[in-house]
Order: structure tokens, then C-alpha cells, then sequence
């Protein structure tokens, strides 16, 4: 193996710890929401998507074929990125203000483009 690079099996676990972080930085998020009907609504969504993302990705490595590795992974990203809208929603509608959101930001946005890498490699496989 050349340089730092990791495995496949390496980078699936370090991996499956990053979206579960994110899941719970979510649910996290989601409790200290303001307890207002709109928000309720909002949060439950980003809630909803976030912990999709982890567990979705979880049953993508439990793939018994590449096909449906690359299929299970089209759904991670698809929620990596619903999850990336209702945090901009929680934003732009000035539920919860930007700055606090700013890390998890960045961190569904990092998620987002390494789901997308991972996806575009499984297809050409």
C-alpha cells in the first residue's frame, strides 16, 4: 500500500464513525431547538435525515454485491444532502442562527462530497 492511504475496510470504519458523530451532533441540535411549531417541523426532518445518513451507510457495507453497495450508497448521499437543506432551512429562516451553525455545516458538506467520490468510484466498478 503506498503512502497513508488507507484501506477500504479502514476508511468504512473510520467512516461509519464520522456519520454516527454527525447523527448525534444532530440529535444534539435537534433538543435545543425552540419549541416552536416551525422549528418542531424543520428539526424533525434534519433529525430524520441526519440519522438515515448513518444508518443508511452502516447497511451499505453490509452490500452482498458492488451493485448494491453503489445503489445503498445513492441513498446516503441523497440524505447527506436532504440534511444539508433543512440545516440551511434552520438557517435562512432565522430559526437558529448561522454562526451556530457553521461546523456541522462544513461537516455535512465535507460528508456530502466524500459520499459523492465514493459513489462515482463504485459506478465505475
Amino acid at each position: 500500500m503506498s503512502g497513508n492511504r488507507k484501506s477500504n475496510y479502514e476508511f468504512a470504519e473510520d467512516f461509519k464513525k464520522r456519520t454516527k458523530s454527525f447523527a448525534l451532533r444532530v440529535i444534539k441540535l435537534f433538543r435545543a431547538l425552540p419549541n416552536t411549531p416551525d422549528a418542531h417541523i424543520l428539526g424533525k426532518q434534519l433529525l430524520r435525515a441526519a440519522t438515515s445518513v448513518a444508518a443508511n451507510y452502516r447497511a451499505a457495507c453490509r452490500s452482498r454485491s458492488k451493485a448494491e453497495f453503489s445503489a445503498k450508497i445513492g441513498v446516503v448521499l441523497e440524505e447527506a444532502d436532504e440534511a444539508q437543506f433543512w440545516l440551511e432551512m434552520l438557517e435562512e429562516s432565522e430559526i437558529v442562527a448561522a454562526n451556530r451553525l457553521i461546523e456541522i455545516k462544513k461537516e455535512v458538506a465535507e460528508l456530502t462530497a466524500i459520499l459523492t467520490t465514493v459513489r462515482k468510484n463504485a459506478a465505475k466498478k
